[in-house]
């Protein structure tokens, strides 16, 4: 294992390489205020072009190290050219090098194809067994032909998280999802003080998962995407998909570790406060650390999440021109202005401390 001065090191060379300017951090880190997650390092990893986990993972950074005591680091999809963040770079995630001394990561990218420097931090992470949280798109994180030791990247949903990109089982910006808990792991830490879980992302089909795997919610497809929208009727809840499970994963050449996966987790879905509390709930429970009782998920800072859909053109993160350092503590990006928005989530919707 490398010292911690060396790692250090790392970091500043990824820090340098990453932006336009040594002053440009690349990445943000939130350290860990009291509390029971005080000790613990989680790293979180954003990059998907839909879906607005640029949004997402600084929240949920910021309640993880100002309500729960765990430090937070935060990586992005950066253009090296510019400094600012562009999730449809699908090539450059700087500063993963932080894994080398994180004990969990919650990972929510989309077909990234990282050159092997970026990837061997996430193939050592994965070979130490350590708990990892996929969110939404994680489950087709990578794409391409890149392999490292064995891993081979465009399987690390299926291999780790236990399902691929298969399709869209509800109808996609018509169609929402609602969280049923499944009865027979319905005492489950992670499901402590959940009740209430909605998001507008549809639900995605689910055909792989092994049945050793813990399914704690299972996804009713709703008629619209509005929160009080009934489940429809018919064979697309007749069975519901899973939703949200835990499950074990092993590596080539590696050790057996834990993973949670959830097929909600876009920018919107996390509005919902239950939805913030199973993913705060997981950290707390892959963790080893005993779930609360009704975790604080309180927003830090106002919470203005862009809805989901593809931002076109090419240029339109260089014109909103965000940098990570604009979701640091006390910083609130209004959502981006060119993205439409379905008949049924009229207007964009926030969160308030």
């Amino acid at each position: 294992m490398p010292s911690r001065s060396l790692r250090r090191l790392a970091l500043l060379a990824a820090t340098l390489f990453g932006a336009v300017t040594a002053s440009a951090q690349a990445w943000l880190t939130f350290e860990g205020k009291e509390g029971p997650g005080r000790g613990n390092h989680v790293v979180l990893v954003s990059g998907d072009e839909e879906y607005r986990s640029e949004e997402a993972l600084p929240m949920l950074a910021k309640i993880l190290s100002q309500r729960h005591g765990f430090k937070t680091t935060v990586l992005f999809a950066i253009d090296p050219a510019t400094g600012l963040i562009d999730a449809n770079l699908q090539t450059n995630i700087p500063g993963l090098e932080a894994l080398a001394d994180a004990d969990l990561m919650i990972i929510a990218t989309r077909f990234r194809r990282l050159p092997p420097e970026q990837l061997q931090p996430i193939a050592a992470f994965l070979r130490a067994g350590k708990p990892v949280i996929g969110l939404r798109t994680a489950t087709h994180a990578f794409t391409g032909d890149a392999e490292t030791d064995g891993i081979v990247w465009r399987d690390f949903g299926l291999n780790v998280l236990g399902e691929k990109w298969v399709a869209h089982h509800g109808k996609h910006l018509v169609e929402g999802a609602r969280g049923v808990i499944e009865p027979a792991n319905a005492s489950h830490p992670i499901l402590r003080g959940v009740k209430d879980v909605f998001g507008p992302s549809d639900v995605y089909t689910v055909a792989n998962l092994n049945p050793e795997a813990t399914i704690l919610l299972r996804g009713a497809v709703t008629a619209t995407l509005a929160p009080d929208s009934p489940n429809i009727d018919g064979p697309k809840n007749n069975p519901m998909m899973p939703l949200a499970w835990v499950r074990t994963y092993q590596v080539p050449g590696g050790k057996t570790g834990r993973a949670f996966t959830s097929t909600m987790g876009a920018s919107v879905d996390l509005l919902s406060e239950d939805l913030r509390r199973l993913v705060v709930n997981a950290t707390y429970h892959l963790l080893n650390l005993d779930v609360p009782a009704r975790a604080d998920v309180r927003v830090v800072d106002p919470y203005r999440p862009t809805f989901f859909g593809f931002v076109r053109p090419a240029e339109a993160y260089k014109t909103r021109g965000v940098r990570p350092a604009d979701f640091g503590l006390g910083r609130d990006p209004a959502p981006f202005a060119i993205v439409p928005l379905p008949a049924t989530w009229p207007e964009n919707r926030s969160l308030l401390p």
